[in-house]
């Protein structure tokens, strides 16, 4: 899935009349070095001389990393550990000014990171926009029967919206005559959780003066049309999109836009999160007042940007971006790396194949050409910064890694490039990112929600069991993580380490490709320490270390003790941020 052109869409600057702007752009001049910028050194990690802990954790079972020994205390000084190991031991870094919290039989965890998340969008997108998704209609029937309902219960000519709406999952796509049948009084633009397609009705081709004879738009924009030649009501890509949009999206205010960061702050810690990484969506301007914003959120933020917007990192290179994340002073926020999008959604079948998606001769198409990608991936490592792209489909991989190879030739001095989703990567391509220390990051959601339709619609069962192969890495020794790509899914990294170990679809409880299940441990690094690791952060997150920072979360079960289908249902107690508590059920 892909959110490239979905957030371009909701942040388009039709959209707003000073709201993101005011509330994230900040000054429309940065001096060269803001006063909210630190050197690299100046947030570097330190332990405190005295020995004694302001708070200590006991009475339950520590992980402190995957494959590490358990440990029953945590003493924590200044934010950051200052011990982990026997109660017997840390008791005495107990003073009469140390608070003592009594786990009660609970298990902690390093704090649970997704490395691709794009908060801000799915922010917005959940505070705008009604969710017709799939976990909340998963029938046919029952999402038409809300639209009617909202139908009914809006004056004429108020727009119908609805987001999140799943094609693959509901019934194959809406049509504009379906749309239709449920309301012509109103204009309706029912957007596809893939983000490249929508559909709508004829109210809202009238009110967007789309003409039945329309051609493509500049940008890749243009419109289904049935077998009768006219327009069905299937609207792809951005630029038609956008047609739309400026007709039914809210102004976005500061007020609105502060508002929903932060409620999407909260959200996602309860269900585990104590970081979140942006991957693009951000831009370069909003970094500073992202920043302060930071500071009020129930975890910790980071972000790459966009390719286009690049140069706008240049007077935060003081930070020392490159390998290390980059943290802005007196925040919870760091930079790390620069995004480019690949290609599209398998689900649209617009990622880029080798071989044609199933019962198709389609095989989708990359953004950008061979020669373009290299020429790109050049000038970000000459920027003096990793790379992350985006890759769904196994031809884009092919260009991103031979990209990859031919600016950084296997070189981790600029941090760890990756190849985001990365969800049909071949086992020679395993190999070969094995090879350049490029590191992959699935979207394990994929197999959760969509493993049966990928076997049965869109790839066939012999491709579909080789899907975000964590397996293969496992085998080949290559690092990879587990991101929710959100809002394309659900926040919850409990539910990516249970179906990196379980392989199941929940949607038919199938199991799709059970060789690239992976055990335990791995799937919990995939969201801890490799987590921190690939967003430049393992020096100071993603593992219960002294001297690292005190991000932890507190489970009410432990996931090895229950069954590895079970682990996604484990209720989060509470999650600790710099050693204050964010979140406690």
């Amino acid at each position: 899935m892909c959110r490239g052109c979905f957030s371009k869409l909701v942040l388009h600057d039709d959209l707003h009349q000073g709201g993101i702007t005011r509330v994230l752009d900040g000054a429309a001049m940065l001096p060269t070095r803001p006063a909210f910028m630190a050197t690299a050194a100046d947030a570097a990690p330190v332990v405190a001389a005295d020995a004694s802990a302001d708070l200590i954790l006991r009475g339950g079972t520590i992980r402190p990393l995957p494959g590490a020994p358990v440990a029953s205390a945590l003493a924590i000084k200044g934010g950051k550990v200052l011990a982990v190991g026997e109660e017997s031991t840390l008791s005495a870094l107990k003073t009469g000014g140390t608070k003592v919290i009594d786990l009660a039989g609970r298990t902690l965890l390093p704090g649970l990171i997704d490395p691709h998340c794009h908060t801000i969008l799915a922010s917005l997108i959940f505070e705008l926009l009604d969710d017709v998704g799939y976990a909340k209609y998963p029938t046919r029937e029952k999402l038409v029967a809300h639209l009617k309902q909202e139908a009914a219960d809006k004056p004429k000519g108020q727009w119908i919206v609805g987001s999140n709406f799943d094609n693959l999952l509901q019934g194959g796509d809406f049509t504009r005559a379906e749309l239709d049948a449920i309301s012509t009084d109103h204009p309706m633009f029912v957007w596809y959780t893939n983000g490249h397609d929508a559909c709508v009705n004829s109210e809202a081709l009238k009110i967007a003066g789309i003409p039945e004879d329309v051609g493509d738009l500049p940008g890749g924009g243009h419109f289904g049309r049935g077998a009768d030649g006219k327009l069905n009501g299937v609207v792809y890509e951005e630029s038609a999109m956008l047609k739309f949009a400026v007709h039914f999206l809210e102004k976005i205010t500061p007020e609105l836009a502060a508002k929903a960061i932060t409620d999407f702050s909260r959200h996602v810690a309860s269900v585990g999160n104590t970081m979140l990484h942006e991957p693009g969506t951000i831009r370069a301007k909003w970094i500073e007042p992202f920043a302060k914003l930071s500071n009020t959120l129930a975890c910790r933020t980071s972000a790459s940007v966009m390719f286009d917007d690049m140069a706008g990192l240049t007077p935060w290179r003081s930070l020392g971006l490159g390998a290390k994340g980059a943290t802005v002073a007196n925040s919870l926020f760091s930079l790390f790396g620069v995004k480019i999008v690949g290609d599209g959604s398998n689900q649209t079948e617009t990622g880029a194949q080798t071989r044609p998606y199933l019962n198709s001769a389609a095989k989708g198409s990359p953004n950008f050409d061979a020669a373009l990608m290299k020429q790109m991936v050049a000038e970000v490592k000459a920027f003096g910064l990793p790379v992350q792209i985006h890759c769904n489909g196994d031809y884009t991989i092919d260009i991103a890694l031979d990209a990859i190879e031919a600016a950084y030739a296997g070189s981790t001095d600029y941090g760890v490039n990756r190849i985001e989703h990365a969800t049909m990567a071949r086992p020679d391509q395993i190999l070969r990112m094995k090879k350049l220390n490029v590191q992959p990051s699935f979207l394990m959601n994929h197999v959760r929600f969509y493993g049966a339709a990928y076997r049965d619609q869109i790839f066939g069962p012999e491709r579909a069991a080789f899907m975000d192969p964590a397996g293969a890495c496992v085998q080949a020794g290559l690092p990879f993580t587990l991101h929710t790509d959100a809002p394309c899914s659900p926040s919850g990294p409990l539910a990516l380490i249970s179906t990196a170990v379980t392989r199941r679809c929940i949607i038919d409880q199938s199991v799709v490709g059970p060789d690239q299940s992976v055990a335990l441990d791995d799937a919990i690094r995939a969201v801890t320490i490799d987590a921190a690791r690939q967003i430049g952060q393992g020096d100071r997150l993603g593992s219960l270390e002294t001297g690292k920072e005190a991000d932890f979360t507190i489970l009410e079960s432990d996931p090895y003790k229950v069954s590895p289908d079970a682990i996604a249902d484990i209720k989060v107690s509470e999650t600790w941020v710099a050693g204050e508590r964010k979140f406690a059920a």
